[in-house]
């Protein structure tokens, strides 16, 4: 079946059904073309705020030169975290001219998370907004963290806007609690002395790791997904080669929304249009409905990425409705299922097709997209893209035929190099050179794909993931619980929310103070939105808890 690649047959004109990955040595030979080509012109648009591909070429050169000149050498990880601002870009090209790997961290992790993630993946410094700095002081202590940054929200905004910001979150909106972290240097600081260094040399490769992005995979605390140069350089490509024929190079304008720190901003709107020259405004709070939407009323915006529950947000927000989408070319959902009813209205009210694509963590992330041309198939998660064989195979690994379920499988220079120091759940998920997704799903006559259940225990929260272990080790951890079990139940808003099932050891125990619990120990969509209290726990007769089961009443109770 993937030798066949039935769904070329179905390439818009002009994508390729193949892409060359080693075309360039290393992501950095892309990201400098780029910047060179573009140069004078706008890349990145925050607040208002500009950063031109030539600035962000000398910015990032200075922050590389400071890093080496804190002692960081290639090879050392450094976790950055922050929503969408114009420190991000400068940071992260800044990380990759240095050598250094980059661990993308969520802003909104508990202290416990961020220990978990920064002791796993061995981060040596971080940069870190001012809003989240006090969560930092908690832990830092106890992980190996030696260079602190931290910046602010308005700090690469001006003098006069950075200071009404800055003024309005802090002692206005009180936004930044206090914290007390040692030798910390601000990020407009470790650029001014970034000036006085250089960047050593060092060699670099397409195999060698550049990202640790971290992911539960189907179970379990996250891991870090082991991404390399020639990873990024072919899923960029394999972006750009699917847009390219609908758009103009430097001349689009792109609203990004979703946090570059998540997988899928990050490839497709931080790199991919990036390479093609088109300018990005970076929406630092997206849940402010009102506010992005006056920040897409300034400029003409031709393409969008986004996620269901945004979309559905949007479509719902009467403000949204006076927009001029004439500009409006595309429009790209990933993260979480694009719901028909979502897609449907949001193609009424813009005029531009919702097109659903699909990925994960461990393929950097783009497997598939539906076309771009207007043959896009609600329901379905596209075609494979340029360079990439997908197919389907049963329990047995016996490869399927058309419309037969079966676990998807991925193969293609996108897909990861495996989990950093997990032999053993890197071969779980890589077998000869396929990436089992733990995904069910089908394929058509024509190459489309569409899935059909997905991973057994995974909860899909907003199009970010939450597994069910992580969540059931917190609850359990609760002196006044003696059994848990969580699942994802249905949320119109969110696709799904986390539930959980307890077995109390003190009757005294309140859904309140549980749910109180988690948002100390959880990021906010990893907290059960509900809790149900019961005598026992269905299991199996080796006593394993069967959340399938409890899967099973909710359905039947939902009809």
């Amino acid at each position: 079946m993937a030798e066949e690649r039935p769904w070329l047959k179905n390439y818009p004109v002009g994508v390729p059904a193949n892409i060359n990955p080693d075309e360039y040595p290393d992501l950095l030979a892309l990201l400098s073309e780029t910047m060179s080509k573009f140069k004078g012109k706008d890349a990145f648009v925050c607040m208002g705020k500009s950063l031109t591909f030539d600035k962000l070429d000398n910015e990032s050169k200075r922050f590389a030169a400071y890093l080496h000149s804190r002692g960081l050498e290639p090879g050392d990880r450094i976790a950055l975290m922050m929503p969408n601002m114009l420190q991000y870009p400068i940071a992260l090209f800044g990380a990759l001219r240095a050598g250094l790997i980059v661990v993308n961290t969520n802003p909104l992790y508990t202290p416990r998370e961020m220990k978990h993630q920064f002791n796993d993946s061995g981060v040596k410094a971080i940069l870190i907004v001012e809003n989240f700095a006090h969560n930092l002081e908690e832990i830092i202590q106890d992980t190996g963290i030696k260079i602190v940054l931290v910046t602010s929200i308005g700090e690469m905004l001006g003098p006069i806007k950075g200071f009404i910001v800055n003024f309005v979150i802090r002692r206005i909106r009180k936004m930044v609690p206090k914290y007390q972290l040692a030798n910390t240097v601000t990020f407009k600081e470790a650029l001014k002395q970034g000036k006085r260094f250089s960047i050593k040399d060092f060699p670099s490769g397409p195999d060698d790791v550049i990202m640790l992005q971290y992911t539960g995979g189907t179970t379990g605390l996250a891991k870090g997904a082991m991404l390399t140069n020639r990873n990024m350089v072919a899923n960029m490509m394999q972006i750009r080669s699917v847009m390219l024929p609908f758009l103009k190079e430097g001349q689009e304008t792109v609203l990004s929304p979703l946090p570059m720190y998540h997988i899928f901003a990050f490839a497709v709107n931080c790199l991919a249009l990036f390479s093609i020259g088109a300018r990005t405004i970076l929406i630092t709070n997206p849940r402010d409905l009102p506010g992005l939407i006056k920040e897409w009323k300034k400029y003409p915006i031709s393409l969008m990425t986004g996620i269901n529950t945004l979309f559905n947000a949007l479509i719902h927000h009467d403000e949204f409705k006076t927009i001029d989408f004439s500009t409006l070319k595309i429009t790209v959902g990933g993260g979480m299922a694009v719901q028909k009813a979502v897609a449907e209205r949001w193609k009424e009210v813009t005029g531009c097709q919702l097109s659903e694509g699909y990925g994960m963590t461990e393929s950097s992330p783009v497997v598939s997209v539906n076309p771009l041309d207007g043959r896009g198939r609600l329901g379905s998660i596209g075609l494979p893209v340029p360079s990439t064989d997908v197919r389907i195979v049963n329990e047995e690994g016996i490869i399927q035929g058309i419309d037969q379920p079966g676990e998807i499988q991925v193969s293609g220079p996108q897909v990861m190099k495996g989990y950093f120091n997990q032999p053993e759940e890197t071969a779980k998920v890589i077998k000869d050179g396929w990436l089992s997704t733990g995904d069910i799903g089908m394929m058509d006559a024509d190459g489309f794909f569409r899935i059909v259940d997905r991973k057994k225990d995974m909860i899909l929260v907003s199009g970010f993931n939450v597994y069910p272990n992580e969540v059931e080790d917190v609850v359990s951890s609760y002196p006044k619980v003696l059994e848990v079990a969580a699942i994802g139940v249905d949320d119109e808003k969110s696709g799904e929310v986390v539930k959980v099932f307890v077995v109390p050891k003190d009757k005294s125990l309140t859904q309140d103070e549980l749910i109180a619990y988690c948002r100390e120990n959880l990021t906010g969509y990893k907290v059960p939105k509900y809790v149900e209290f019961r005598k026992e726990l269905p299991k199996t007769n080796v006593g394993k808890i069967l959340r399938r089961a409890l899967k099973d009443e909710e359905k039947a109770k939902a009809g």
